[in-house]
């Protein structure tokens, strides 16, 4: 059965874009310090060896952090190159609607650290050899954070459409992120309680996806936080489109 229109032209936007991930440095460099990054966290500061605990905590909490920087320099070029390079102009021109551009080009960047979160799978093997550990909640824990890393990508992919400059773009997607992030952080939702009533804390936790992704690793997927992931994801690309359809019209 061949895909319909609609979806071949995303497929082959998909297809396109992770050409241009693979025919590169960029690709193998971003999982190399995704890899690195994660492994000093989780047994240099987290001490995962010393913990004496057969499971995957240690690991997991740092990927928010992680994704906070490495996700945004994913997708600050997605479209910020295209218009740098003026080649924003010739796509515009193709018979692809914006919405078909959008997609193939995020779905291609999601699926690219989707892989990049697959060559972390060792950690799981490791911590099966060493214990028991409960392969639902890691499974629920991946499940979240491959969500949480797609938020983040359409934060950034909605900034990139803002300028022509990469490295803009990136401090945009840093500090928006940065806010979804700090807004369900401890320390930030204790000041908060300090001076506002609980159902304002309760209504600023829930923009947090470090909640949401905190919900998912405690072994149970929760309706509700997956639904506020692909919320994010569907607000973001709209606005996303958006900007690239102010750019076609301008």
């Amino acid at each position: 059965m061949k895909p319909s229109g609609t979806t071949a032209i995303v497929l082959a936007v998909l297809r396109r874009e992770m050409q241009s991930y693979f025919v590169s440095p960029v690709a193998y460099v971003f999982i190399v310090i995704f890899l690195l990054l994660l492994g000093f966290f989780t047994f240099q500061v987290t001490r995962f060896f010393e913990a004496g605990q057969a499971d995957l905590q240690g690991f997991f909490q740092w990927h928010p952090w992680v994704f906070l920087f490495l996700v945004p320099a994913v997708a600050m070029r997605l479209w910020s190159e295209e218009r740098r390079l003026g080649t924003i102009e010739l796509l515009l021109t193709l018979p692809v609607t914006v919405t078909q551009l959008v997609m193939g080009k995020y779905l291609a960047a999601w699926l690219f650290i989707g892989i990049a979160l697959l060559f972390t799978f060792p950690m799981v093997l490791t911590v099966a050899y060493l214990g028991d550990p409960d392969m639902g909640a890691v499974f629920c824990a991946y499940v979240g954070s491959f969500l949480m890393a797609g938020a983040f990508l359409s934060v950034g992919s909605m900034t990139s459409a803002l300028s022509r400059n990469p490295v803009v773009c990136f401090i945009l997607a840093v500090v928006v992120c940065l806010f979804f992030i700090l807004a369900g952080y401890p320390p930030v939702t204790g000041t908060i309680s300090a001076w506002a009533p609980v159902w304002l804390v309760n209504r600023v936790a829930d923009l947090s996806f470090l909640s949401h992704f905190l919900s998912l690793q405690r072994g149970v997927i929760d309706l509700r936080d997956v639904l506020y992931f692909v919320s994010v994801i569907t607000f973001m690309l709209y606005l996303n489109g958006v900007l690239v359809r102010g750019r076609k019209s301008a």
